[in-house]
């Protein structure tokens, strides 16, 4: 087959103006794709691949940095792809050329294979343009078009010369009516390659499109790691914020009770604190944790408080089954209990009750923290000492966004913390 045909032959200006149509779409459909990604010049970047943008990545003139550029570059445009939107291209061509080749020959299957067998070479022509896509990734933008486009230009001129061959070859073995179908010289024929010259721009138009697509995809999912990296490295970072808080805390108790020669209580609050920081800092801070686990540690934390305020600590623990089987951030809890501690038992020289309270309501798990207040003691607030709090709240952003919530206020001579976290995972 050949894009010239006789008797039946396409119009030259209908042909042209499919083909330029087809161009224009598609470097207009990957020019498209990236700037509904956001990042203006986004086409021009991956035409050239001077950079990875979004990612800080500049061109460094170092043959080694260009080398792993390119690689990353190459990555994104595959072979297998190529060889889809290859096949497919010409198959639609042939689709294109069937009725006038059935129209010239026929009831003649062997004659209209014989016809279409050019369509293989066509195919197998456009893998070194591919070749060169592939190499002239890194290339700046004007001189990457250029050559691109003198790839085409030789690909249109050898299939054409292959197919004056192949036509001579079959008027002289096959059929000599062979000799009226395709021209036999360049000057008859340039309309033909000027055709075969727009089909195989469309076929690199192809590559770019698919690269491109494949690079925003990459891009794009190296945007979400990125985005998960730094939330467990948050999550982390504040998770140990919490234990030199507590830490400190701890110490100045077991000093104090040093200091007043209450050296029996120091050393067991001692024993409590060394198994407490090793049951904590055991556990993944990334990873969510039951919430009867986090219950736990909270008990090993109140007994070390314990050993500090003897009796005047009255601490109440309830906990639904279903509320205790769901998953929470770790330490969660804890900087709440701390905080009545600091707040609600430390300042008074009466008992003082702390009631914490998990339970399941309309579907979101519930956790609340209450405490008596000691006597003219200041209201709480989000800010200064209140580091425990601030630290809950961004922990719940950090996993939850929005959807959860915490809040802290007084109720007549009480003071409540209360959690709320929506869509409850569970153990399984």
């Amino acid at each position: 087959m050949t894009l010239v045909t006789a008797p039946f032959r396409l119009s030259h200006d209908m042909f042209v103006a499919r083909s330029v149509t087809f161009v224009t779409a598609g470097w207009a459909a990957a020019r498209s794709h990236s700037i509904k990604s956001g990042r203006g010049e986004r086409f021009r970047m991956l035409m050239t691949s001077d950079s990875l943008p979004g990612f800080g990545q500049t061109k460094v003139p170092i043959a080694r940095e260009s080398v792993a550029l390119m690689h990353i570059a190459k990555s994104d445009a595959r072979w297998p792809e190529a060889i889809l939107l290859t096949v497919a291209l010409w198959l639609f061509v042939l689709l294109i050329f069937m009725p006038g080749i059935i129209q010239r020959h026929g009831d003649d299957i062997g004659a209209i294979a014989l016809d279409s067998s050019t369509i293989p070479v066509s195919m197998l022509l456009a893998m070194p343009l591919f070749a060169l896509f592939r190499a002239t990734l890194t290339w700046k933008l004007g001189s990457r078009i250029a050559i691109l486009l003198a790839g085409a230009a030789l690909a249109a001129v050898v299939q054409i010369s292959y197919d004056l061959l192949f036509q001579g070859w079959l008027a002289h073995n096959i059929a000599a009516d062979w000799s009226n179908v395709l021209p036999r010289d360049f000057a008859r024929a340039y309309e033909s390659t000027f055709r075969y010259l727009l089909v195989f721009t469309v076929n690199i138009a192809l590559f770019q499109l698919s690269f491109a697509r494949r690079r925003e995809f990459v891009q794009d999912r190296q945007l979400v790691d990125a985005r998960s990296s730094a939330q467990q490295a948050q999550l982390m970072a504040l998770r140990y914020q919490l234990n030199p808080h507590f830490l400190f805390n701890a110490l100045n108790s077991i000093s104090a009770l040093i200091v007043t020669r209450r050296n029996e209580d120091a050393e067991r609050m001692t024993d409590k604190l060394s198994s407490f920081l090793r049951n904590s800092l055991s556990a993944d801070p990334t990873q969510l944790v039951p919430l009867e686990d986090e219950l736990s540690l909270i008990e090993e934390y109140l007994d070390i408080e314990g050993v500090r305020f003897g009796e005047r600590l009255d601490v109440n623990i309830e906990c639904q089954p279903d509320a205790g089987a769901a998953l929470v951030p770790g330490f969660l809890v804890q900087p709440l209990v701390e905080n009545a501690i600091k707040h609600g038992v430390a300042p008074s020289r009466d008992p003082v009750h702390i009631q914490i309270d998990a339970k399941i309501e309309e579907g979101d798990l519930c956790i609340t923290v209450e405490n008596d207040t000691a006597p003219k003691s200041n209201e709480i607030k989000f800010g200064g000492a209140g580091v425990g709090l601030i630290n809950v709240e961004r922990r719940l952003q950090a996993v939850y966004g929005k959807r959860a919530s915490l809040s802290a206020e007084r109720i007549d001579d009480r003071y409540v913390a209360r959690i709320c976290i929506p869509e409850i995972q569970r153990t399984s």
